[in-house]
């Protein structure tokens, strides 16, 4: 086992690695997510005019009949959300940007869910 192993300076390292490849245009926007202890929030990101075109998240008010706001079926609604609000703007396809986070649990859960609602990635 490592010594001082930073779980938190790992996910920025891995973020920053893959944030050097992944960038939104227009024509395929990012698809970015974010899992804090308490919520999970979704956006859709052009980053060549540095807009956000559709978000989505745990916090809005048709999110309020879930259980729980953190586990794998909110990850799941949010997924299924942010999907019909970006085909709402046509968007269809997109490129995924898991955070710097590990592919596994909830960010797959959200993944598939979308690729469910209809988007391409």
């Amino acid at each position: 086992m490592i010594k001082n192993f930073d779980k938190k300076a790992a996910q920025q390292k891995r973020h920053r690695r893959i944030r050097r490849k992944v960038s939104g245009t227009a024509e395929s926007p990012r698809l970015c997510i974010n899992i804090s202890l308490h919520h999970i929030y979704a956006q859709v990101i052009d980053d060549e005019k540095g807009v956000t075109l559709a978000a989505a998240s745990t916090l809005t008010a048709d999110m309020d009949g879930l259980e729980s706001k953190t586990n794998m079926e909110a990850a799941r609604q949010v997924g299924l959300k942010i999907a019909e609000k970006a085909k709402e703007k046509g968007i269809t396809t997109v490129v995924f940007d898991r955070n710097g986070r590990r592919y596994q649990g909830r960010v797959a859960a959200l993944a598939d869910a979308a690729r469910e609602g209809g988007l391409e990635f």
